[in-house]
């Protein structure tokens, strides 16, 4: 009788109704154009989805912690715009900062780090000891972030004009290949790995599970709530910050326009990868695939021809049904 209702048709359609959509759409695809199903393409979507994969992670925190982050993508490009402006070469002809020698490739990446960390926790404070709710308190941050971004690569000699010459070492960080894999795809596993351990094996792991379920009861069963918020959000604000400098990195390339509607793409990939948008759920692998799901649909959909526009289109369907088994899920567990 339980093995009956493991495998009912409600079953598989409640936890993997979303991978059997993938597997279908990839195979129509594939009909479509043959050539989808190759190496390099699968090479090309990695490769692009490596930094969002990255913000996916940091934004999984928040939402398994029971708050939500409206900042990340914000957050991506002032790291990168920061990270950019201390990555370029000597003989640049407009060289954001004139006077300044070529760093070593870990000053940008330390730098943008930093700048999502300060982020990161300006959200956990304003949400923790403020107690702002999360979706205003990250929904200001966000424009602060934007803001500072905005005036930081307007300074002259740049002008607002796009950072580039980079130096070969910072862009090798997102296009150069270790055995015919691209370094940028071995951080995003790297972090995906560290991202898993945290949630799964440690104490601070089930401490912010425990807090996503019931702060209320995590709070009585001695869990420092505001630790663990603050903890979540820097955490967070660190993802969006290496992800800001790799994508200025892979692109060759970083403006103030960066990283715009990343923190939505992340937000839906973790709800269509079984993150619970009341919190206490979440798992790294569902992440992680959701959202090859939306890069596979963005890829795949104008590797067909087909206009872009459709892609809103079917991402929102994809969000909505998400939401949908989601709610009929843990409204029948409760």
């Amino acid at each position: 009788m339980e093995n009956s209702k493991k495998y009912s048709l409600r079953f598989v359609l409640e936890n993997y109704a979303l991978y059997i959509i993938m597997a279908l759409m990839i195979i129509i695809i594939g009909m479509m154009s043959p050539k989808f199903f190759s190496l390099r393409v699968l090479r090309d979507i990695l490769m692009q989805s490596s930094t969002r994969i990255i913000v996916a992670m940091g934004c999984m925190f928040i939402l398994v912690s029971g708050s939500a982050d409206l900042s990340g993508g914000r957050t991506v490009g002032l790291a990168a715009v920061v990270a950019g402006s201390l990555a370029q070469k000597a003989d640049y002809y407009i060289k954001f900062w004139p006077s300044l020698p070529e760093m070593p490739v870990i000053v940008p990446l330390i730098a943008a780090i930093l700048i999502g960390l300060l982020v990161g926790l300006a959200n956990g404070f304003s949400v923790a000891k403020l107690k702002v709710p999360s979706f205003l308190a990250t929904l200001g941050w966000m424009m602060v972030a934007y803001g500072a971004n905005c005036l930081y690569s307007n300074k002259p000699p740049n002008n607002s004009q796009p950072l580039g010459g980079f130096l070969k070492s910072f862009t090798d960080l997102g296009t150069a290949s270790f055995l015919s894999v691209p370094y940028i795809i071995y951080i995003a596993i790297g972090v995906c790995i560290v991202v898993h351990l945290l949630l799964t094996k440690t104490c601070l792991g089930r401490e912010i599970f425990a807090a996503g379920s019931n702060s209320e009861a995590a709070r009585v069963s001695g869990i420092n709530v505001f630790k663990i918020q603050m903890i979540t959000f820097a955490i967070a604000g660190v993802c969006y910050g290496l992800a800001g400098c790799l994508e200025a990195a892979r692109t060759g390339s970083a403006t103030s326009t960066y990283g715009n509607g990343y923190e939505m793409d992340a937000i839906a990939s973790c709800i269509v990868g079984g993150c619970s948008l009341t919190g206490g759920v979440g798992n790294v692998f569902g992440v992680f695939f959701g959202v090859l799901i939306f890069n596979v649909i963005n890829y795949g959909l104008t590797f067909i021809g087909l206009s872009s526009y459709w892609q809103y289109v079917v991402k929102g369907l994809i969000i909505i049904f998400a939401v949908s088994i989601d709610m009929r899920k843990y409204r029948r567990n409760d």
